[in-house]
């Protein structure tokens, strides 16, 4: 258990794959708590992608202001140090409020990035480089330029799918502009200490099966809910941002002709599967975490209680 250091704002990090009950968790939390939620989703902070990045509605949200959200248009760049440097923004405003902050989200790099205040230094002018690595991505396709990355930095290419073009052009940027690997300047930023005092909460199922039959819930339930559509609304808009979203990239092949519905709908419940697993990976490096494993317990309401007496346990909401 970690002391809570009184000169450090408390937060509850809320992290997990797709589909295991973040947002629900969040809320509940705020609720008992008096908190705001942050989140760390690295495509719901995009206007117009609703149903593919899983943005709660308002039933969801059940009154708690929710920051990091449905605010940037389609097609304007975003990245990991925006992010950390307005979501930073948002905590210290909470806290200021005298509210809890808890950052929910399964993007992984945002939340360590945020949390573990990594610094990642003077961004240099990279305009003309990461026009010649665009370039190069329609040329020679994700999977070379993820290759490539895979030579320079195999522990960030192992946690990136090819597809994931603007994190291994982000990453491929990095080295080419400053000889640093992604992965060794987060391990250097790490040096500086975090102004926040972060409780770790882990939420998953022991039952692997369990978790892969909720992804392919929540993807019909996004079919039925006009998934298709946002495509092609999205992709008619601007579709260099939309492709990235897992739900898009998927089914952008059943809408220009290539692949059968049914096809295509298999196809997007394999990638969040895979999706999933990666984030898995991804946040169980980190030693902090109390995993929560959500089969264990017989109700809702038990799950949301345990988690509670954990949170009281760690006295992050003292002052």
């Amino acid at each position: 258990m970690q002391q809570h250091d009184q000169n450090k704002i408390p937060v509850i990090a809320i992290i997990g794959p797709t589909a295991s009950g973040k947002t629900e968790l969040a809320a509940e939390i705020a609720l008992r708590r008096g908190g705001e939620i942050v989140s760390a989703d690295s495509m719901q902070v995009y206007q117009g992608m609703d149903i593919a990045s899983a943005k709660p509605g308002d039933a969801e949200k059940r009154g708690i202001p929710h920051h990091m959200m449905d605010f940037l248009p389609l097609g304007q760049p975003f990245n990991v140090v925006q992010y950390v440097e307005t979501a930073r923004q948002c905590i210290f405003d909470i806290h200021s409020r005298g509210k809890l902050p808890i950052v929910a989200g399964g993007t992984g790099l945002y939340v360590d990035s945020l949390l573990q205040n990594i610094d990642f230094g003077e961004e240099p002018d990279t305009a003309a480089l990461q026009q010649r690595l665009r370039e190069r991505m329609e040329t020679e396709g994700p999977e070379a330029l993820h290759r490539e990355l895979t030579q320079i930095d195999p522990e960030t290419a192992r946690e990136l799918h090819p597809n994931n073009k603007g994190r291994v052009l982000r990453a491929l940027t990095v080295f080419y502009s400053t000889g640093m690997t992604m992965s060794g300047r987060r391990k250097e930023s790490r040096k500086n200490e975090s102004p926040f005092h972060p409780v770790y909460i882990g939420i998953t199922f022991r039952e692997r099966q369990t978790l892969y039959d909720r992804i392919d819930l929540r993807v019909e339930h996004m079919l039925a809910s006009g998934l298709p559509e946002e495509v092609r609304e999205t992709m008619a808009l601007h579709g260099k941002t939309s492709v990235q979203a897992i739900g898009h990239k998927e089914l952008l092949p059943f809408i220009n002709g290539e692949l059968s519905f049914e096809e295509a709908v298999e196809s997007l419940k394999r990638e969040t599967r895979r999706y999933a697993k990666r984030q898995l990976t991804w946040f169980r490096k980190n030693p902090c975490v109390r995993w929560f494993y959500k089969d264990d317990y017989d109700t809702a309401a038990e799950f949301f209680a345990a988690v509670d007496a954990f949170i009281e346990k760690e006295r992050c909401t003292d002052a």
